[in-house]
């Protein structure tokens, strides 16, 4: 029997294209109504002066080696992510406030300068503009899981796309976007400033979170439970579930963390060969 917990072990959902026109301008509206919500201190106020302390650092390659990916496509990518990079680049969360990808961002338009890049919906790829902006909020995901900052919205990808070759980070520790209702929002719970710093490279989309002060623990992504499995629809899914160890700066384990669990129809077949 399937737990109807579980999405990913459903059929995939097919809905009219009315339904999702609509689906759409009901959580557009939801989500200019909360960016208008008195309970939320939004950050907004940048710097150019950095501040003094690395927090955590990481960097994603800008070009992939993917099958059947148009290279096109990930050249313009990297012109989107550079658009999204400028509006995002020295932001400071102070104690109190909330990022907002979206809200800082801003809708990617080709008035903008936005171009087609690729994206995935309903589990197929396509292209659309703005396209590529998951890797950004998927760096930023990834860095914030380091820091003591709380991640108060995310969402994570229904669909596993490609293979783990390469795979530097585990599965399903990313966080998917979309304008405007997919959003990643990150809380400052803490007593002091962080700044948001990012840059694309010649090879690289790098990013970093600053502070006044040294990182005080340092964090470690556990993955655990993974399985792939056949659902009874004749599709397979793919499961895991993360934990956040925390240590001190001499490595004694503080404690550890459940962080959530992932459940994504796979989009390739498990069993056969990488070629």
């Amino acid at each position: 029997m399937v737990d109807p917990r579980n999405r990913a072990l459903r059929p995939p959902i097919h809905r009219s294209w009315l339904r999702l026109r609509m689906g759409k301008a009901y959580y557009t509206g939801k989500r200019y109504l909360l960016w208008c919500s008195p309970k939320f201190r939004w950050a907004k106020n940048r710097s150019q002066v950095l501040l003094p302390n690395v927090q955590f650092r990481h960097a994603t390659p800008l070009m992939r080696q993917l099958r059947g990916e148009d290279l096109e496509l990930q050249r313009n990518k990297i012109t989107n992510l550079r658009l999204a990079v400028d509006r995002l680049d020295g932001i400071i969360l102070a104690p109190g406030e909330t990022f907002s990808y979206w809200k800082l961002i801003g809708k990617p338009t080709r008035r903008k300068g936005y171009l087609e890049g690729m994206v995935l919906f309903l589990g197929q790829i396509g292209s659309d503009v703005g396209g590529g902006l998951c890797q950004l909020s998927n760096l930023i995901f990834w860095m914030t899981l380091h820091t003591p900052l709380t991640v108060v919205e995310r969402y994570r990808h229904s669909h596993d796309v490609f293979p783990d070759a390469n795979r530097t980070q585990p599965f399903g520790s990313g966080a998917t976007c979309a304008y405007p209702h997919r959003d990643l929002m990150i809380r400052n719970d803490t007593q002091q400033p962080f700044q948001l710093c990012l840059r694309v490279g010649q090879t690289h989309l790098e990013g970093v979170w600053r502070a006044m002060t040294p990182p005080e623990y340092r964090y470690q992504i556990v993955e655990r439970n993974a399985r792939m499995e056949q659902a009874f629809w004749g599709g397979y899914v793919r499961h895991n579930e993360l934990f956040r160890q925390i240590f001190t700066p001499d490595g004694k384990l503080v404690r550890e963390e459940s962080l959530f669990a992932n459940d994504a129809i796979m989009m390739y077949n498990p069993l056969l060969p990488e070629i």
